[in-house]
């Protein structure tokens, strides 16, 4: 069944919403082929016209599936969920569902400032730098779901509803971010990154990451990191 399947991911030193799709593709336990598109590359025009990036209109991450294309990190994690199980990535409980649910979703579409200002890259560790108030409320209403979904529902073990899942995918880039940026955080939520950072899939995406060629140089220096 899963041997047709073709994820098509951006950098994975700075491709946060490559990375939500490829967790999930890891989650499914599907096997799938992937093919890394080095971002703004000199051939990047030429590649997203082209036939296998039409559907999603130049966006990554894609996923291929038989005749079947998925676009979006959140619609993949979906279609993976029904291809396979939803207990794959979503609670049981009907409640702590919704909660996750909600968490994933409001991942999706919101936390600009967070986004724009601190641009993934897994390749660095800034010290000191002076983060604007809107990156700050992002960061304070992330670290309030967090805390919330672990005292609610994080009973069962070290993630956010207990097992791993669709919400810890959702927030493994915002992991990465924090990191990067030095965010000073509360231990409960200092703990759970690391738990995130060591997850055997996190490992390996950061290990790839490390080894790619390919350095954009926008975002190797991004404005919340110049002095």
């Amino acid at each position: 069944m899963g041997q047709n399947m073709k994820l098509i991911i951006g950098n994975k030193a700075y491709s946060s919403w490559s990375m939500r799709g490829w967790l999930a593709c890891k989650q499914s336990g599907l096997s799938f082929e992937e093919l890394t598109v080095p971002l703004f590359g000199d051939d990047w025009d030429h590649v997203r016209e082209s036939e296998n990036f039409a559907p999603s209109g130049g966006k990554v991450p894609i996923l291929w599936d038989g005749e079947t294309v998925v676009w979006d990190s959140l619609a993949i994690i979906d279609w993976l969920a029904d291809k396979t199980h939803r207990d794959r990535f979503w609670p049981k409980d009907e409640t702590a569902r919704g909660m996750a649910r909600s968490m994933a979703a409001e991942m999706h579409s919101g936390y600009m400032a967070l986004r724009r200002q601190c641009p993934m890259n897994t390749r660095k560790i800034y010290e000191g730098l002076s983060l604007s108030d809107e990156v700050k409320a992002d960061a304070a209403r992330i670290i309030e779901l967090w805390a919330q979904a672990r005292a609610r529902f994080g009973g069962g073990g070290p993630f956010l509803f207990g097992t791993y899942g669709a919400a810890d995918i959702m927030f493994a880039p915002v992991v990465s971010r924090f990191q990067t940026y030095g965010f000073r955080l509360p231990g409960f939520a200092t703990s759970y990154m690391q738990t995130i950072i060591d997850h055997e899939w996190t490992a390996q995406w950061l290990e790839a990451a490390e080894e790619e060629p390919w350095v954009i140089e926008r975002l190797e220096q991004p404005e919340t990191a110049k002095s």
